[in-house]
């Protein structure tokens, strides 16, 4: 069918695109390390999968083979599937804080009522 012959200029140009996309990588390399909370850090995974695929989809057309963009698909799907269980854990360790917060504050409230005498 169809084929891509990089030239030279397309060659440099994606070698500039893989340089530049790892380098935002591990600017988002840094923010998950540095990152305060737990959803930055989630966030910065996923975006370090999206631009390795972006990498791998690069080096598939220079390179000129087809069963490297087979291989991103399936690590897209793998990157795909983690954020989401990273983000179903957050929301049940969040829910459980909270509930652990709300039967803190009703314990204290329990307390307070019994150490108060009846006003009646």
């Amino acid at each position: 069918m169809f084929e891509y012959v990089p030239t030279d200029y397309a060659r440099i140009f994606f070698m500039i695109c893989l340089v530049a996309l790892a380098v935002i990588a591990l600017v988002c390399l840094v923010r998950a390390i540095i990152g305060p909370r737990f959803t930055d850090r989630i966030m910065a995974g996923n975006m370090i999968g999206t631009k390795t695929l972006l990498m791998v989809c690069i080096l598939a057309i220079l390179l000129g083979e087809n069963y490297i963009a087979d291989i991103a698909l399936i690590y897209a799907l793998l990157s795909f599937l983690a954020v989401v269980v990273l983000s179903k854990l957050v929301v049940t360790l969040h829910r459980v804080k909270k509930s652990q917060q709300q039967n803190a504050q009703t314990e204290q409230l329990k307390e307070q009522n019994k150490e108060e005498p009846n006003r009646d």
